[in-house]
């Protein structure tokens, strides 16, 4: 059974993740893409480092080209970020990335695009889930990829220097190259180097990277800029004095930053940043878009502007379609996934880490003095997280409880009020909150909680965690 999430499907390689699964999602999608009638408008076709992913993205072409669907093949490794900047330059009708973004070295996938380079959303991968197990081997269409290739049918391309373009043209790189700035850059054995390097080059920054060899296996991390991978990180920028860390996830979509004391920044901190200088420096104007997950510092921020923050269930095509109907700033969530407007419609941790150093220059403050600055106008907000497992049987009863009953425990907080847009989110009268979800992928319960100090978003994981009984 192959099943979409939020960031597509994802699978284990030889499992799940086997030739048979992918050219049955790539016949879907030729089946799809025709009944839709825009075969003719074709489709960008991208893949990341992961082990098979080279291959994959070649089975891809082949049952495509077979079915007479035009390729754009991108013909070296490609963030994520790139396959969905092409898909919006070249204006196919679809787009797909061989990748399972931050998930272990186990795991491989595709992501799907749509116009304009969209995450696509539920209603399209329902319609691809209902084709693809419903396929048999003769209903595969393919051709040899090489003859494909020859037929034109299959064209390789490079966009990588538009889309670099593209990025400077968008911030001020001219603030930039006066400052010198020393920064050190984790791929995370992932697909950011090329990109980073050269947009921070290009710039003057004095670059150096670590952990940038081809390495399938991401040097036995998971490839998630987090503050625990990205301890090696961290220790390098404070023994050899960098300005700044940039740390990108295994398809370069997210992002984590290390600052010049070492400080590991919270992408919560990060996306408000980003939003705070944007209205206050650059005198932009318009509302955020956050996920339910995601701090509330936003709205603080939004509402000190005169604007609004609008929330959204998990999965970044709300973020994006939010933006769009609301003309957005900025949309993003705490995982390190972010875009802004006028740039492309999902996250891109290259573009966010060139405007954080934009940020820097332009401000002339480092990171501790602009969030000091923040915190001085809107308080503190500290956001803490658990994954609670539990066994697969006692989920219905977790279900029942939460959802069906709608129980929850006594709170230490005052509630104000209760959502179910996404998981089950309480709104206490302190302006604390926590929200509980279930995994798409594992017996777990994801939990986030944000209050004035990190015990007393701690504490709400407690009552939580004691009243669930796992």
């Amino acid at each position: 059974m192959i099943q979409f999430g939020t960031g597509g499907w994802r699978a284990i390689i030889g499992e799940n993740f086997t030739k048979d699964n992918i050219i049955k999602v790539a016949q879907s999608l030729a089946d799809l893409m025709k009944k839709e009638g825009v075969a003719d408008r074709g489709l960008v076709l991208g893949y990341d480092k992961r082990f098979l992913s080279d291959r994959a993205a070649k089975w891809i072409a082949e049952v495509l080209a077979g079915n007479q669907i035009k390729v754009y093949l991108i013909r070296r490794v490609a963030p994520t970020p790139l396959v969905m900047f092409t898909v919006k330059t070249l204006g196919t009708a679809y787009g797909a990335a061989v990748t399972a973004s931050h998930n272990p070295a186990e795991y491989n996938g595709i992501k799907i695009f749509t116009e304009g380079g969209k995450d696509a959303d539920r209603e399209i991968t329902d319609r691809l889930e209902a084709v693809i197990n419903r396929l048999t081997a003769a209903d595969i269409k393919a051709v040899d990829f090489d003859e494909a290739v020859a037929s034109g049918v299959v064209q390789l391309i490079y966009p990588f220097n538009d889309y670099i373009d593209t990025i400077i043209s968008m911030i001020d790189i001219d603030s930039i190259r006066r400052k010198d700035l020393r920064i050190l850059v984790d791929p995370m054995y992932g697909v950011s180097k090329t990109a980073l390097q050269t947009l921070l080059m290009t710039a003057r920054c004095e670059i150096d990277t670590i952990h940038d060899s081809h390495d399938p296996g991401f040097g036995g991390r998971m490839p998630s800029p987090s503050e625990e991978t990205l301890r090696h990180l961290r220790t390098l920028v404070v023994e050899r004095k960098y300005d700044l860390g940039i740390g990108t996830d295994g398809d370069a979509d997210r992002l984590g930053i290390i600052d010049e004391t070492g400080a590991y920044i919270h992408p919560n901190m990060i996306m408000s940043l980003l939003y705070y200088y944007l209205l206050n420096y650059k005198n932009w104007r318009g509302p955020a878009v956050r996920n339910i997950a995601t701090t509330h510092l936003l709205d603080a921020i939004a509402a000190d502007a005169g604007e609004k923050c609008y929330e959204v269930p998990v999965g970044f095509k709300h973020i994006s379609k939010k933006m769009a109907e609301t003309d957005a700033v900025i949309g993003g969530e705490s995982s390190g996934g972010l875009t802004i407007r006028g740039h492309i419609k999902g996250k891109d941790g290259i573009f966010a880490a060139a405007l954080l150093v934009e940020m820097i220059c332009v401000t002339g403050k480092r990171l501790g003095q602009m969030m000091r600055e923040m915190e001085e106008k809107f308080g503190v907000y500290q956001m803490e997280e658990a994954n609670l497992s539990f066994h697969p049987e006692d989920k219905a009863r977790l279900v029942q409880l939460l959802f069906e009953e709608k129980k929850l425990p006594q709170f230490h907080a005052e509630i104000d009020h209760v959502s179910y847009l996404d998981g089950v989110k309480v709104y206490f009268k302190d302006n604390s909150w926590i929200i509980a979800r279930f995994s798409g992928t594992e017996p777990l319960i994801r939990i986030f909680a944000e209050s004035d100090s990190a015990a007393r978003a701690t504490r709400l994981i407690t009552e939580l965690r004691e009243f669930l009984q796992i």
